[in-house]
């Protein structure tokens, strides 16, 4: 199914109440919290402060929790829009049903895995407006702290005759697993003796064996429909220094093994994932079970639900090209403004508050569906219109010149302070302060964008031209008067003459009628400052869908970098404030590059509205 709009409401979307009163949007993940919370399933849980066994919570106290969630992603990269809606959704349920959501790290892979990726992780989760710490406790974790149960579960399993260890090559156990259509062969070494394959895996443990010559399986069913369920190996030999464990381990768990008893360990109750997992969970089922029975774990154990992760247009969300971006400079690293990482998002000027929205927006669904760009944007739009200040810019500046101004004012150096709202009125709510309204200069000489003057009129323009009246914005009508050129035919200054009497805000302002209002910077007050002219990344709606090269979908403009004139108050601006430049969209001062009152840079996040739409 493909849809660029998000599900509408239906009978199985009423509004469901939050820990704040507010009403969300009801989904198939609501229903399925709020059936468990009406019958009680989880209700007789314990909880021991920390993760642990079966034994270990039977002696804690009842769950403060009425259900558990989990955030668990692998550091191996950074963070993408993608993971922002997983984010949204497992704390927001847990905080909209007075639960908990832990933040865990799976980091079961030591070959991939980095702390710099740990902490930009926590660093998102946390600038998204979400936190781990409940009832007075921090629950923040890493699967690695887990490895000795892991170890102990997978002993286990081959005590019960329910795991073995298989030394067929990678190719063999590929070609004895089958397909769809056939059914796999039993391994050779599958009939061995529970004390036979005990001694085989600790002798893995111990490093006794080569990298990849043996793997642990479980024994599930080799003719089973399900290839996930032919056997699936649990662990494998890898000798590589892990970064929180080092080099205790020369065997690690494989992430469809582990994963389960994460959660279990955790007491998670409702575990929440994309649907290419679904097909996993039979295995997750029935680990759990094998591991219940042996009273290793707790009941009632957790329950895998799926839904459809985000496919969002303009977009790529695969780390592997995502990182070909990075170091085949494409972009500028990560945190490009143009990249779909939450520290781009980030850069770029997106607000958590925006992110929030647009993951709520979408909604949560169980089949697959294309969400157009244009739904983010409009989310920021409708953020930032009652917050962000507003300002005056010139992205491509050509000098006016008020020829009159000394015969108008006494002298071509006078200035005049000019005044408008911060905020427009609309967007104070009811009851507070205004903030205060910008000052700025206007003189002789003033910078207005190129596109403000024609020569000659084309029909229907109403700016500046020969004859015509426009007016200043927050400052005179004036009337132009012509114009200069360069040896090439190039228009180098506008010439107009200021209309005494007319400045906005003061009595009989509006004695002369002008059909429009142009934006403008004083050339005296006037702030040189560089603008990073942002758009998407690339030009195809599914750049890298049925097999094609994504790097021929770049866009070329997706980057332009001007030097503009940006009126005071823009230029104090402090790094990641955001704003709206008057006519072109929003901006914000760039996090990383801008220092206030001495080198303004400023991105556009996005115009004041589609420039896509089709």
């Amino acid at each position: 199914m493909s849809s660029n709009t998000p599900p509408s409401p239906s009978k199985n979307n009423a509004a469901a109440p939050n820990a704040e009163g507010e009403h969300k949007v009801s989904n198939f993940l609501r229903q399925i919290i709020e059936n468990d919370l009406e019958k009680g399933t989880y209700a007789g849980r314990r909880w021991a402060g920390t993760p642990g066994d079966a034994a270990h919570h039977a002696a804690g106290q009842p769950d403060p929790a009425k259900i558990r969630t989990r955030f668990p992603p692998e550091p191996n990269g950074y963070l993408h829009i993608g993971h922002a809606k997983s984010i949204c959704l497992n704390f927001g349920l847990a905080r909209d049903y007075g639960g908990v959501c832990h933040m865990r790290f799976d980091d079961t892979n030591p070959e991939k895995e980095d702390t710099e990726y740990v902490n930009s992780i926590l660093d998102a989760v946390q600038w998204l407006g979400f936190n781990w710490e409940a009832n007075g406790q921090s629950h923040l974790f890493q699967a690695s702290d887990y490895f000795d149960f892991m170890y102990r579960a997978a002993e286990y399993l081959i005590t019960a005759g329910h795991a073995y260890v298989d030394e067929q090559t990678a190719e063999q156990m590929r070609a004895a697993r089958g397909d769809f259509g056939k059914p796999g062969v039993d391994s050779p070494f599958r009939s061995r003796t529970p004390a036979e394959n005990l001694a085989r895996f600790r002798e893995m443990r111990d490093g006794a064996h080569e990298d990849g010559s043996m793997v642990l399986r479980a024994k599930i069913d080799m003719a089973s429909p399900n290839i996930n369920m032919r056997d699936p190996a649990i662990y494998r030999i890898r000798r590589a220094t892990h970064h929180n464990t080092g080099d205790k381990w020369c065997i690690y768990p494989m992430y469809t093994f582990a994963h389960p008893i994460e959660d279990a360990l955790e007491q998670i109750t409702h575990s929440i994932c994309t649907l290419e997992f679904e097909d996993q969970r039979p295995f997750y089922d029935w680990l759990m079970d094998r591991l219940c029975e042996g009273g290793l774990l707790a009941h009632p154990a957790p329950h895998q639900y799926e839904f459809a992760r985000l496919n969002l247009t303009y977009v790529i969300t695969s780390k592997r090209k995502l990182a070909q971006l990075v170091y085949d400079h494409k972009v500028s690293g990560w945190d490009d403004p143009r990249m779909p990482t939450i520290v781009g998002l980030r850069r770029r000027g997106y607000t958590p508050e925006s992110i929030q929205l647009f993951a709520e927006r979408i909604g949560v669904t169980k089949s697959d569906s294309w969400i157009d760009y244009s739904t983010l944007e409009g989310c920021l739009r409708e953020d930032l219109e009652n917050k962000a200040h507003r300002g005056m810019a010139v992205l491509d500046p050509v000098k006016l010149v008020l020829t009159n101004w000394a015969e108008a004012f006494g002298a071509d150096d006078y200035t005049e302070d000019c005044t408008q709202p911060a905020l427009p009125h609309h967007a104070v709510p009811e009851g507070q302060t205004p903030p205060p309204d910008r000052v700025f200069k206007i003189g002789k000489e003033v910078w207005i964008e190129r596109e403000d003057f024609e020569e000659v009129p084309p029909k229907g323009y109403k700016r500046l031209f020969p004859g015509n009246v426009v007016r200043l914005k927050g400052g005179y009508v004036i009337e132009c008067t012509g114009c200069a050129k360069d040896a090439n035919g190039t228009v180098t200054e506008v010439h107009a003459k200021v209309i005494p009497g007319t400045k906005s805000g003061t009595p009989g302002a509006d004695i002369v009628k002008a059909k429009a209002a142009i934006t403008w910077v004083s050339v005296a007050s006037g702030v040189s400052a560089e603008v990073r002219l942002y758009d998407r990344l690339f030009s195809d709606p599914n750049p890298d869908a049925g097999g094609k090269d994504f790097i021929e979908a770049l866009n070329p403009n997706s980057l332009k970098v001007v030097t503009a004139y940006v009126e005071p108050s823009l230029a104090s601006a402090q790094p990641d404030q955001k704003f709206q430049f008057e006519r072109f969209g929003y901006f914000v001062a760039d996090r990383v590059d801008h220092v206030a009152g001495s080198k303004p840079v400023f991105n556009r996040v996005t115009g004041l509205k589609d420039s896509w739409a089709k």
